[in-house]
């Protein structure tokens, strides 16, 4: 993988993670969605840079180098 798509992979990485804080059914209200706002701008920007907005397949393919998915379709980890 290339330096960009890398960056772009692994600012995926870091949005799932900050999605998966937010929504981690602790009872925070609505209010903590903003949160992802910055993560959010981040994957965006690296998927814009590498002309890979709009074709997830091609992006998912670099985020499972990054981050392994399980054969069997479970959760990861």
């Amino acid at each position: 993988m290339t330096d960009p798509e890398t960056m772009a992979a692994q600012a995926y990485v870091r949005l799932l993670g900050a999605t998966r804080a937010v929504l981690d059914g602790s009872g925070r209200p609505p209010a903590a969605l903003p949160l992802l706002t910055a993560p959010m701008a981040e994957a965006d920007e690296a998927l814009d840079a590498l002309g890979m907005a709009g074709n997830e397949a091609a992006f998912f393919t670099l985020v499972g180098r990054v981050l392994p998915f399980p054969r069997d379709g479970g959760p990861v980890g």
